[in-house]
Protein backbone atom coordinates (compact mmCIF):
# COMPACT_ATOMS: atom_id res chain seq x y z
CA UNK A 1 0.00 0.00 0.00
CA UNK A 2 1.89 3.54 -1.06
CA UNK A 3 1.36 6.64 0.58
CA UNK A 4 -1.92 8.23 -0.30
CA UNK A 5 -1.93 12.23 -0.43
CA UNK A 6 -5.51 13.84 0.99
CA UNK A 7 -7.57 16.73 1.89
CA UNK A 8 -8.86 15.99 5.63
CA UNK A 9 -10.68 17.31 8.76
CA UNK A 10 -8.58 17.03 11.60
CA UNK A 11 -11.94 14.77 12.98
CA UNK A 12 -11.77 12.66 9.78
CA UNK A 13 -8.00 12.35 10.19
CA UNK A 14 -8.58 10.92 13.59
CA UNK A 15 -11.32 8.36 12.70
CA UNK A 16 -8.64 7.48 9.81
CA UNK A 17 -5.59 7.24 12.08
CA UNK A 18 -7.96 5.12 14.35
CA UNK A 19 -8.44 2.68 11.54
CA UNK A 20 -4.71 2.85 10.46
CA UNK A 21 -3.73 1.67 14.33
CA UNK A 22 -5.89 -1.41 14.00
CA UNK A 23 -9.63 0.41 16.18
CA UNK A 24 -12.29 -2.37 16.02
CA UNK A 25 -14.86 -0.49 17.97
CA UNK A 26 -16.43 2.82 18.83
CA UNK A 27 -19.03 3.55 21.20
CA UNK A 28 -20.24 7.02 21.52
CA UNK A 29 -22.64 9.94 21.66
CA UNK A 30 -23.20 13.09 19.23
CA UNK A 31 -21.62 15.92 20.65
CA UNK A 32 -20.13 19.40 18.94
CA UNK A 33 -17.10 19.76 17.84
CA UNK A 34 -16.25 15.66 17.92
CA UNK A 35 -19.33 14.53 16.02
CA UNK A 36 -17.86 14.21 12.66
CA UNK A 37 -15.33 11.01 14.40
CA UNK A 38 -18.48 9.28 15.54
CA UNK A 39 -20.12 9.88 11.88
CA UNK A 40 -16.86 8.86 9.85
CA UNK A 41 -16.24 5.46 12.11
CA UNK A 42 -20.20 4.59 11.27
CA UNK A 43 -19.42 4.50 7.68
CA UNK A 44 -15.87 3.14 7.59
CA UNK A 45 -15.44 0.95 10.56
CA UNK A 46 -17.76 -2.28 9.25
CA UNK A 47 -15.76 -2.48 5.91
CA UNK A 48 -12.28 -2.67 8.28
CA UNK A 49 -14.18 -5.52 9.94
CA UNK A 50 -14.98 -3.45 13.38
CA UNK A 51 -18.75 -2.21 15.10
CA UNK A 52 -19.88 1.10 15.86
CA UNK A 53 -22.58 1.92 17.81
CA UNK A 54 -24.25 5.18 19.72
CA UNK A 55 -24.65 4.69 23.05
CA UNK A 56 -27.76 6.88 24.81
CA UNK A 57 -24.87 8.83 26.67
CA UNK A 58 -21.67 9.36 27.48
CA UNK A 59 -21.49 7.44 30.64
CA UNK A 60 -22.26 4.00 28.75
CA UNK A 61 -19.65 5.02 25.89
CA UNK A 62 -16.87 4.78 28.24
CA UNK A 63 -18.50 1.81 29.66
CA UNK A 64 -18.83 0.17 26.10
CA UNK A 65 -15.84 1.01 25.07
CA UNK A 66 -14.04 -0.49 28.76
CA UNK A 67 -16.10 -3.79 27.33
CA UNK A 68 -15.50 -4.31 24.38
CA UNK A 69 -11.30 -3.58 24.99
CA UNK A 70 -11.69 -6.48 27.59
CA UNK A 71 -13.09 -8.50 24.78
CA UNK A 72 -9.98 -8.06 22.63
CA UNK A 73 -10.78 -4.84 20.05
CA UNK A 74 -9.22 -1.92 20.17
CA UNK A 75 -11.59 0.77 21.10
CA UNK A 76 -12.11 4.49 20.80
CA UNK A 77 -14.71 6.87 21.96
CA UNK A 78 -14.64 10.64 20.99
CA UNK A 79 -16.30 13.47 22.83
CA UNK A 80 -16.08 17.02 24.17
CA UNK A 81 -16.26 18.82 27.84
CA UNK A 82 -19.48 17.89 29.54
CA UNK A 83 -19.21 14.51 27.78
CA UNK A 84 -15.83 13.93 29.23
CA UNK A 85 -16.95 15.19 32.43
CA UNK A 86 -19.60 12.21 31.89
CA UNK A 87 -16.89 9.70 31.29
CA UNK A 88 -14.67 10.05 33.99
CA UNK A 89 -16.23 7.98 36.76
CA UNK A 90 -15.78 4.65 34.56
CA UNK A 91 -12.38 6.03 33.02
CA UNK A 92 -11.67 5.35 36.93
CA UNK A 93 -12.64 2.30 36.29
CA UNK A 94 -10.43 1.85 33.19
CA UNK A 95 -6.65 3.31 35.40
CA UNK A 96 -7.67 0.67 37.70
CA UNK A 97 -8.73 -2.32 35.77
CA UNK A 98 -5.64 -1.23 33.52
CA UNK A 99 -7.82 -1.51 29.90
CA UNK A 100 -6.32 -0.10 26.98
CA UNK A 101 -8.17 2.49 25.41
CA UNK A 102 -8.20 5.90 23.87
CA UNK A 103 -10.68 8.67 24.65
CA UNK A 104 -10.74 11.54 22.43
CA UNK A 105 -11.77 15.14 24.08
CA UNK A 106 -12.18 17.61 21.18
CA UNK A 107 -11.98 21.20 23.81
CA UNK A 108 -14.54 23.53 23.53
CA UNK A 109 -14.97 26.65 25.72
CA UNK A 110 -16.60 26.02 28.89
CA UNK A 111 -17.97 25.54 31.91
CA UNK A 112 -20.88 23.42 31.59
CA UNK A 113 -22.66 23.82 28.23
CA UNK A 114 -20.21 26.91 27.44
CA UNK A 115 -19.58 27.57 23.22
CA UNK A 116 -20.17 24.33 21.18
CA UNK A 117 -18.69 25.75 18.31
CA UNK A 118 -15.92 27.97 19.83
CA UNK A 119 -12.22 26.50 20.90
CA UNK A 120 -10.60 26.28 24.23
CA UNK A 121 -7.94 24.96 26.01
CA UNK A 122 -9.57 24.29 29.39
CA UNK A 123 -9.66 20.93 29.75
CA UNK A 124 -6.06 19.99 30.57
CA UNK A 125 -6.35 19.95 34.60
CA UNK A 126 -9.48 17.67 34.01
CA UNK A 127 -7.42 15.38 32.10
CA UNK A 128 -5.01 14.82 34.84
CA UNK A 129 -6.80 15.36 37.87
CA UNK A 130 -10.65 15.11 36.78
CA UNK A 131 -10.99 10.95 38.33
CA UNK A 132 -10.14 10.80 41.77
CA UNK A 133 -7.44 8.69 43.33
CA UNK A 134 -4.20 8.37 42.83
CA UNK A 135 -3.41 7.13 38.81
CA UNK A 136 -1.23 8.36 36.33
CA UNK A 137 -2.48 9.89 32.61
CA UNK A 138 -0.97 10.41 29.36
CA UNK A 139 -2.65 12.79 27.00
CA UNK A 140 -1.69 13.92 23.88
CA UNK A 141 -2.31 17.34 22.31
CA UNK A 142 -2.34 17.25 18.39
CA UNK A 143 -1.97 20.88 16.42
CA UNK A 144 -2.31 19.82 12.55
CA UNK A 145 -3.77 17.67 10.75
CA UNK A 146 -1.47 14.94 10.62
CA UNK A 147 -0.86 15.05 14.02
CA UNK A 148 -4.68 14.59 14.60
CA UNK A 149 -3.46 11.15 12.45
CA UNK A 150 -0.18 10.37 13.85
CA UNK A 151 -0.84 10.80 17.30
CA UNK A 152 -4.23 8.88 16.88
CA UNK A 153 -2.09 6.17 15.69
CA UNK A 154 0.35 6.65 18.88
CA UNK A 155 -1.68 7.00 21.54
CA UNK A 156 -3.47 3.45 20.42
CA UNK A 157 0.09 2.46 20.78
CA UNK A 158 0.45 3.78 23.97
CA UNK A 159 -2.70 2.29 25.52
CA UNK A 160 -1.62 -1.21 24.52
CA UNK A 161 1.60 -1.15 25.62
CA UNK A 162 1.31 0.44 29.11
CA UNK A 163 -2.43 -1.63 29.62
CA UNK A 164 -4.19 2.21 30.31
CA UNK A 165 -6.51 4.15 28.98
CA UNK A 166 -5.13 7.17 26.94
CA UNK A 167 -6.79 10.92 26.48
CA UNK A 168 -6.05 13.11 23.04
CA UNK A 169 -6.86 16.63 23.64
CA UNK A 170 -7.49 18.17 20.61
CA UNK A 171 -9.39 21.63 20.25
CA UNK A 172 -12.09 22.82 17.89
CA UNK A 173 -9.82 24.99 15.48
CA UNK A 174 -7.54 21.63 14.69
CA UNK A 175 -10.54 19.58 14.60
CA UNK A 176 -12.97 21.41 12.29
CA UNK A 177 -9.72 22.80 10.26
CA UNK A 178 -8.44 21.27 6.70
CA UNK A 179 -5.02 20.85 5.46
CA UNK A 180 -3.73 18.43 3.09
CA UNK A 181 -1.57 15.46 4.66
CA UNK A 182 -0.09 12.18 3.48
CA UNK A 183 -1.31 9.16 5.03
CA UNK A 184 1.53 6.86 5.93
CA UNK A 185 1.49 3.47 3.64
CA UNK A 186 0.48 0.12 6.25
CA UNK A 187 3.99 -0.22 8.02
CA UNK A 188 5.60 2.97 7.66
CA UNK A 189 4.14 4.28 11.30
CA UNK A 190 4.73 1.60 14.09
CA UNK A 191 1.21 -0.26 15.69
CA UNK A 192 1.87 -1.79 18.29
CA UNK A 193 -0.72 -4.39 20.24
CA UNK A 194 -1.24 -5.60 23.24
CA UNK A 195 0.95 -8.59 24.98
CA UNK A 196 -0.66 -11.74 24.93
CA UNK A 197 0.38 -14.29 27.72
CA UNK A 198 2.29 -17.06 27.11
CA UNK A 199 2.01 -19.38 30.08
CA UNK A 200 -1.06 -21.36 31.03
CA UNK A 201 -4.33 -20.52 31.94
CA UNK A 202 -3.64 -21.67 35.36
CA UNK A 203 -0.31 -20.01 35.46
CA UNK A 204 -1.98 -16.65 34.08
CA UNK A 205 -1.48 -13.68 36.44
CA UNK A 206 -3.49 -10.18 34.92
CA UNK A 207 -1.92 -8.22 37.56
CA UNK A 208 1.31 -9.02 38.45
CA UNK A 209 2.63 -6.45 40.77
CA UNK A 210 6.49 -7.60 39.84
CA UNK A 211 6.42 -5.85 36.66
CA UNK A 212 5.37 -2.57 34.86
CA UNK A 213 2.45 -4.30 32.34
CA UNK A 214 1.16 -7.51 32.00
CA UNK A 215 0.01 -9.44 29.50
CA UNK A 216 -4.06 -8.68 29.06
CA UNK A 217 -5.70 -12.00 27.63
CA UNK A 218 -9.16 -11.40 26.20
CA UNK A 219 -12.67 -12.38 27.75
CA UNK A 220 -13.08 -15.81 26.51
CA UNK A 221 -9.95 -16.89 25.01
CA UNK A 222 -9.72 -19.89 28.23
CA UNK A 223 -7.76 -17.36 30.79
CA UNK A 224 -9.92 -16.93 33.87
CA UNK A 225 -9.27 -13.52 35.99
CA UNK A 226 -11.75 -10.70 37.52
CA UNK A 227 -11.96 -7.23 36.41
CA UNK A 228 -13.01 -4.95 39.44
CA UNK A 229 -12.42 -1.16 39.97
CA UNK A 230 -11.15 -2.36 43.50
CA UNK A 231 -7.87 -2.56 44.44
CA UNK A 232 -7.30 -6.02 43.96
CA UNK A 233 -4.65 -8.80 44.31
CA UNK A 234 -2.52 -10.32 41.15
CA UNK A 235 -5.62 -12.29 39.83
CA UNK A 236 -7.79 -9.15 39.67
CA UNK A 237 -9.82 -10.54 42.69
CA UNK A 238 -10.69 -7.51 45.49
CA UNK A 239 -8.09 -7.44 48.58
CA UNK A 240 -7.66 -5.72 51.90
CA UNK A 241 -4.26 -6.49 51.96
CA UNK A 242 -2.09 -2.82 52.68
CA UNK A 243 1.13 -4.47 51.05
CA UNK A 244 -0.90 -5.60 47.58
CA UNK A 245 -2.86 -1.68 47.83
CA UNK A 246 0.28 -0.37 48.26
CA UNK A 247 2.43 -2.12 45.73
CA UNK A 248 -0.18 -1.94 43.06
CA UNK A 249 -0.99 1.78 43.67
CA UNK A 250 2.32 2.54 43.20
CA UNK A 251 3.07 0.14 40.29
CA UNK A 252 0.67 1.72 38.25
CA UNK A 253 2.28 5.26 39.05
CA UNK A 254 5.43 4.23 38.20
CA UNK A 255 4.88 2.20 35.36
CA UNK A 256 4.39 5.89 32.99
CA UNK A 257 6.92 7.64 35.31
CA UNK A 258 9.48 4.79 34.69
CA UNK A 259 8.75 5.61 30.61
CA UNK A 260 9.17 9.48 30.31
CA UNK A 261 11.36 8.89 27.60
CA UNK A 262 9.48 6.72 25.55
CA UNK A 263 5.78 8.61 26.65
CA UNK A 264 6.55 12.27 26.49
CA UNK A 265 7.27 13.56 23.41
CA UNK A 266 8.02 17.49 21.81
CA UNK A 267 8.44 19.53 19.56
CA UNK A 268 11.72 22.17 19.48
CA UNK A 269 11.39 24.63 16.93
CA UNK A 270 14.27 27.77 16.86
CA UNK A 271 15.04 26.24 20.64
CA UNK A 272 18.88 26.11 20.67
CA UNK A 273 19.60 29.98 20.78
CA UNK A 274 16.36 31.03 21.74
CA UNK A 275 16.56 34.00 24.24
CA UNK A 276 12.42 33.20 25.03
CA UNK A 277 10.79 30.45 25.06
CA UNK A 278 6.87 29.96 24.32
CA UNK A 279 5.20 26.58 25.39
CA UNK A 280 2.20 26.22 23.86
CA UNK A 281 -0.10 23.22 22.26
CA UNK A 282 -3.00 22.83 19.76
CA UNK A 283 -4.12 25.66 18.18
CA UNK A 284 -2.11 28.30 20.76
CA UNK A 285 1.19 26.44 18.89
CA UNK A 286 0.22 27.30 15.30
CA UNK A 287 0.18 30.68 16.20
CA UNK A 288 3.02 30.65 17.90
CA UNK A 289 5.21 29.27 15.33
CA UNK A 290 4.21 32.40 13.13
CA UNK A 291 4.67 34.67 16.35
CA UNK A 292 8.60 33.12 16.58
CA UNK A 293 9.29 33.66 12.48
CA UNK A 294 8.16 37.17 12.75
CA UNK A 295 9.89 37.80 15.88
CA UNK A 296 13.39 37.13 14.81
CA UNK A 297 12.68 39.12 11.88
CA UNK A 298 12.56 41.57 14.22
CA UNK A 299 15.62 40.48 15.70
CA UNK A 300 14.06 38.69 19.08
CA UNK A 301 15.64 35.25 19.69
CA UNK A 302 12.04 33.38 20.42
CA UNK A 303 11.38 29.93 20.12
CA UNK A 304 8.70 27.29 20.43
CA UNK A 305 8.75 24.47 22.63
CA UNK A 306 5.64 22.13 21.52
CA UNK A 307 4.75 19.77 23.91
CA UNK A 308 2.42 16.70 21.83
CA UNK A 309 2.70 14.80 24.99
CA UNK A 310 1.04 16.94 28.11
CA UNK A 311 0.75 14.46 30.27
CA UNK A 312 3.02 13.54 31.73
CA UNK A 313 3.99 17.12 32.02
CA UNK A 314 7.37 17.62 29.81
CA UNK A 315 9.53 18.84 32.89
CA UNK A 316 12.65 17.60 31.33
CA UNK A 317 11.86 19.50 28.17
CA UNK A 318 11.17 22.77 30.02
CA UNK A 319 14.85 22.47 32.53
CA UNK A 320 16.21 22.04 29.46
CA UNK A 321 16.22 26.03 28.46
CA UNK A 322 14.54 27.35 31.96
CA UNK A 323 18.36 28.08 33.05
CA UNK A 324 19.54 29.48 29.77
CA UNK A 325 16.56 31.90 28.62
CA UNK A 326 14.97 34.95 29.92
CA UNK A 327 11.80 33.90 30.20
CA UNK A 328 9.27 31.63 29.06
CA UNK A 329 5.47 32.76 27.55
CA UNK A 330 2.77 30.37 27.52
CA UNK A 331 -0.40 31.45 25.55
CA UNK A 332 -3.23 29.18 25.92
CA UNK A 333 -6.98 29.17 25.68
CA UNK A 334 -7.62 29.03 29.27
CA UNK A 335 -7.44 31.52 32.42
CA UNK A 336 -4.10 29.96 33.51
CA UNK A 337 -4.13 26.17 33.98
CA UNK A 338 -0.95 25.09 31.51
CA UNK A 339 1.12 28.44 33.00
CA UNK A 340 0.93 26.80 36.26
CA UNK A 341 2.93 23.58 35.34
CA UNK A 342 5.51 25.54 33.53
CA UNK A 343 5.67 28.00 36.41
CA UNK A 344 6.23 24.45 38.63
CA UNK A 345 8.61 23.25 36.01
CA UNK A 346 10.81 26.49 35.83
CA UNK A 347 11.64 26.52 39.42
CA UNK A 348 12.05 30.14 39.48
CA UNK A 349 14.95 30.17 37.02
CA UNK A 350 13.71 32.44 34.86
CA UNK A 351 10.51 34.68 34.47
CA UNK A 352 7.57 33.34 32.73
CA UNK A 353 4.80 35.06 31.74
CA UNK A 354 1.24 34.00 30.38
CA UNK A 355 -1.45 35.52 27.80
CA UNK A 356 -4.96 33.89 26.87
CA UNK A 357 -8.25 34.16 25.59
CA UNK A 358 -11.77 32.49 26.70
CA UNK A 359 -14.09 34.79 24.43
CA UNK A 360 -14.40 31.51 21.93
CA UNK A 361 -11.69 33.01 19.54
CA UNK A 362 -8.08 32.02 19.18
CA UNK A 363 -4.77 33.61 19.88
CA UNK A 364 -3.03 35.49 17.18
CA UNK A 365 0.34 35.65 16.60
CA UNK A 366 0.24 39.34 17.13
CA UNK A 367 -0.88 39.31 20.44
CA UNK A 368 2.18 36.66 21.35
CA UNK A 369 4.64 38.99 19.26
CA UNK A 370 3.29 41.93 21.26
CA UNK A 371 3.75 39.89 24.67
CA UNK A 372 7.15 38.55 24.14
CA UNK A 373 8.48 41.86 22.99
CA UNK A 374 7.26 43.07 26.50
CA UNK A 375 9.08 40.83 28.60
Amino acid sequence: MERKRKFLQGNDAVALGALYAGCKFFAGYPITPSTEVAERLAAWLPSHGGRFIQMEDEISAMAAVIGASLAGAKSLTATSGPGMSLKLENLGYGYMAEVPCVILNVMRGGPSTGTPTGPGQSDIMQARWGTHGDHPCIALTPSTVYEQFSQTVRAFNLAEKYRMPVIILSDEIIGHMREAIEIPAKGELEVIDRMMPACSAEDYKPYDNSQFVSPLAPFGAGYRYHVTGLNHDEYGFPTNSSKLIGLQEERLLAKVEENYDDIVLTEHFHCDDAEYIIFAFGSSARASKDAVLNLRKKGIKAGLLKPLTIWPFPDKDILKYAGKVKGFLVPELSLGQTVREVSRAVGGRCKVEHIYRVDSEPISPAQIEKAVEAM
